[in-house]
């Protein structure tokens, strides 16, 4: 969970750059903005997967579910409005995810990590 966490807030972030160049009419920028919604896509799904599969064999909360569910929602409606060209609801809700990422990294970087259940034959 902490490695795909980091993974999508990198991931975001490099979208914030590449933004940047797109803004900045950098010829390469609209394409490689292009390139990281999939990379962005991908590393959502991936942490949603690591929340689940926290959540059943390590005993996690289901809480890291819940906070990584929408961040699956809103990449996909930011794709779709970037792709639309709908800047004034692309900007801000892409900085609402990269923020929404951080605060997610820094929950489940202190997370405590899960107990092993009794008669699991884990040695303390």
């Amino acid at each position: 969970m902490r490695v795909t966490t980091v993974l999508q807030s990198a991931a975001l972030l490099a979208q914030a750059v590449t933004a940047g160049l797109l803004l900045a009419s950098v010829p390469a920028g609209r394409t490689a903005h292009g390139v990281l919604a999939g990379v962005v896509i991908l590393a959502v799904l991936l942490n949603l997967l690591a929340a689940v599969l926290a959540w059943r064999p390590g005993g996690e909360s289901a809480r890291f579910i819940l906070r990584s569910l929408p961040m699956l929602v809103f990449a996909l409606v930011q794709t779709a409005l970037g792709y639309a060209h709908v800047r004034e609801l692309h900007v801000p809700i892409g900085v609402l995810m990269f923020a929404a990422s951080v605060l997610l990294l820094t929950q489940v970087r202190s997370a405590k990590p899960a107990r092993p259940a009794v008669g699991s034959g884990a040695v303390s």
